[in-house]
């Protein structure tokens, strides 16, 4: 066995196995010795399915023999953020209020990816019933950030990002609502892709804000991105697209999308972005109002459908809560209902608006978060600057979400800082070549 396994992408020890250099045994045995000897295994997985991965990998190395894999990533071992459903494991989703909650059948997503091999290995820690881009829990564990182990991991799939960025696991699974796979893959530098709402099953995932919640991965390329996408999908892998740089024509979003600019991230976001311009990429700066408008019925739309999913579970045991996610639930409680309809009549129009406006570029970019990671006892002990660094964390991620678009976060070189992609609904495949393309004039 070799220590190079796992700092490789989930594609390269695919490629490894196919070949026979590699054997999935061997290669989930030594991530199960290296992720239990972890001096941060605890704050990063809520539970290990070994018995399960075992199995798995060995039904892989047979197959591997047979010449019969059923997929590239087959024998690869995956992590799972902790709301998605797995057959006879406990899914808590890290909050108590869902204590010992064991579901009897696996998540759609998890059952296609089992389908096309990949190995589940285990179920990582996660921010209370998803409702933060902070990535901190008090109630169950709060994964390291990779690059500060003080600070924030970004949210809410914490454990996910952090298992990947560690070398714990090869890609972790995520869900993104608001930011909650690209602010975590962005701060751990990873990539990260927030599918569009529909593309992928939620179907056995625990809900947050169902008209918003997307699954996505997190992982070390675009190239591991794409046959994520997908296993989750149930579906054959494309060609990844081939894009001359030279050739895209891209949008700098401006509209309060670099206001509370950190230093670094504008560092980062201009290396990424410089590299691009020297290609011969056509680029151009543009403000669209219909940004902010989208933001402000994001007020209304996220809490009052977060609090409309979790009333009854909330108000039974509001105790079991931090405080901070408690009170973010409860901003949405007296949301009325012809205004919770109002708003998405708006948003609707707002779409639709976006699209035209945006329909002759290939892509639209900015900044994935405008803040570096916050401190963690900070953001546990100091209400005020908890949420502001949550709102500031969300800021660009949530554009995508509430115009319904598809959108990748790749890392820009700087450490903790990304560089983001939105396009149309439906556009992962095209989304992610042009990802590819900036990912080698970048590396």
């Amino acid at each position: 066995m070799t220590k190079d396994w796992l700092s490789m992408t989930a594609s390269t020890l695919g490629r490894g196995i196919e070949v026979g250099d590699i054997d999935p045994v061997e290669l989930m045995e030594m991530y199960f010795e290296t992720a239990k000897s972890h001096p941060f295994s605890d704050k990063i997985f809520a539970r290990f399915t070994e018995s399960r991965a075992l199995n798995e990998s060995k039904s892989s190395r047979v197959r591997a023999r047979k010449g019969t894999r059923k997929s590239l990533l087959d024998g690869v071992p995956i992590s799972w953020k902790d709301l998605f459903d797995t057959a006879g494991v406990v899914t808590e989703a890290g909050s108590l209020l869902l204590e010992k909650r064991t579901p009897e059948i696996d998540a759609d997503v998890l059952k296609n990816a089992t389908d096309a091999g990949l190995v589940c290995f285990g179920k990582t820690h996660m921010s209370e019933l998803a409702f933060s881009g902070l990535g901190v829990n008090p109630i169950t564990n709060t994964p390291p950030c990779i690059n500060d182990f003080s600070a924030a991991p970004g949210g809410s799939s914490s454990g996910a990002a952090a298992s990947v960025a560690f070398n714990l696991a090869v890609a972790g699974i995520g869900s993104d609502t608001g930011g909650s796979v690209r602010i975590p893959a962005a701060w751990n530098d990873l990539v990260g892709l927030k599918t569009t709402i529909g593309r992928l099953s939620v179907r056995g995932t625990v809900p947050l804000n169902p008209d918003f919640d997307t699954v996505g991965p997190l992982c070390r390329s675009t190239e591991d991105a794409l046959h994520l996408l997908c296993a989750l999908e149930g579906r054959t892998v494309p060609n990844l697209r081939s894009i001359e740089v030279k050739n895209l024509k891209l949008m700098v979003l401006k509209t309060g999308t670099f206001d509370d600019i950190c230093p670094e991230v504008a560092k980062g976001f201009d290396r990424v972005l410089g590299a691009i311009k020297d290609q011969g990429a056509y680029v151009v700066d543009r403000d669209i109002v219909e940004v902010e408008n989208a933001q402000i019925l994001g007020n209304t739309l996220f809490p009052a459908g977060a609090y409309g999913t979790w009333k009854n579970e909330i108000e039974a045991a509001p105790q079991l809560m931090f405080p901070e996610i408690l009170d973010r639930f409860r901003s949405g409680k007296d949301v009325l209902a012809s205004d919770y309809i109002q708003a998405w009549v708006k948003l609707r129009e707002l779409r639709n608006e976006w699209l035209n406006k945006t329909s002759e570029y290939d892509a639209v970019i900015l900044p994935t978060s405008q803040i570096l990671p916050p401190n963690v006892e900070l953001l546990k002990n100091d209400g005020d600057y908890y949420k502001k660094n949550n709102l500031l964390a969300l800021k660009n991620t949530r554009i995508g979400n509430l115009l319904g678009l598809a959108s990748l976060t790749l890392p820009t070189g700087v450490p903790s800082t990304g560089f983001m992609l939105m396009s149309k609904p439906h556009s992962e495949d095209m989304l992610l070549g042009i990802g590819a393309a900036i990912e080698k004039i970048v590396n």
